[in-house]
């Protein structure tokens, strides 16, 4: 009997864990609009330095607070999945099957494309030789000999960079022989910059905008022209080769959101695509999806003439 005396007070408690929680969700969406609050944001940490600028313009322009949490792409996927995060940031869309999971759940992501990035092969600055023909280092990721290669260097054996290669070079995992891994792409640069004969592979934007203290060390590395698989012309990942298409190793850039109401995700999908966000991409060196319109003050006659 005792013990079924204490059955309702557990009910009772469970109840009132269960109201309070559906009142914080509650209160989250009503204190949160598209333009004020605060959220938290997962973005793939080789998209890092991009997303960062972005943030800190538009928490000056609203009454917005972003947290955003830097991860590999493994894991910024996953925390959608676990419901650590709502809004995440990814060098490629949802599959099928991720989408698959949503629509069970009776969430409906949107999705906005909101620039173009690329992946850049990098070599210490004393190695005289600037070219790289794509094929090569897919062999290599084969586990393929390759003369002109002595080590491929990564970020993060679950990120972003190592899935793309991954997949041009069909296979499911890097081999064990010749291809490492660190933490980050500022250590994936920095050992470049000490060693010579190794290609690193980064996102390009840790190029265009390294933090102060890793000038020195993007300084004494080189950025690779890279020769497609069909083509005989070699090609460096400036914004004008993205645009042209003749860059081999572009990808698109994704805000998922999965809030599923009028909240920060859809106001900071809007600020990054909009014409404040676009400006942004545009110079920061990668490919905005849109590309910013630029005023003009026409002079009438005369009103610039001397008296």
């Amino acid at each position: 009997m005792k013990n079924h005396s204490k059955l309702p007070y557990f009910i009772l408690f469970s109840l009132v864990i269960l109201v309070l929680a559906c009142n914080k969700a509650t209160n989250k969406k009503d204190n949160e609009t598209i333009l004020k609050g605060s959220t938290t944001i997962y973005v793939d940490e080789t998209l890092a330095p991009i997303i960062e600028d972005q943030v800190a313009v538009f928490e000056n322009e609203y009454e917005a607070k972003v947290k955003l949490v830097a991860k590999s792409e493994s894991e910024t996927v996953n925390s959608l999945f676990n419901e650590k995060a709502a809004i995440a940031i990814l060098s490629r869309n949802l599959t099928t099957e991720e989408l698959k999971i949503f629509k069970q759940r009776k969430i409906n992501p949107k999705i906005t494309v909101f620039a173009t990035d690329a992946v850049a092969f990098i070599s210490n600055k004393s190695n005289k030789d600037t070219l790289v023909a794509l094929k090569d280092v897919i062999s290599f990721m084969q586990g393929k000999s390759v003369a002109s290669i002595k080590g491929l260097v990564f970020d993060n054996l679950n990120s972003s960079t190592v899935r793309y290669m991954n997949s041009l070079a069909g296979i499911n995992a890097i081999p064990e022989k010749g291809v490492f891994s660190f933490k980050s792409n500022d250590e994936v640069i920095k050992y470049v910059s000490e060693n010579d004969g190794m290609i690193g592979v980064v996102g390009v934007n840790w190029l265009s905008q390294p933090l102060p203290a890793m000038q020195k060390y993007v300084d004494d590395v080189a950025t690779l022209s890279v020769k497609g698989l069909n083509g005989d012309n070699y090609y460096i990942p400036s914004q004008n080769n993205i645009a042209e298409g003749k860059y081999p190793l572009a990808r698109d850039l994704y805000i998922i959101n999965c809030q599923g109401f009028s909240g920060l995700g859809m106001g900071f999908a809007s600020f990054v695509a909009g014409d404040v966000g676009q400006r942004i991409i545009l110079k920061s060196g990668l490919l905005p999806v849109r590309i910013p319109t630029r005023k003009f003050t026409i002079i009438g006659k005369g009103q610039n003439d001397k008296k």
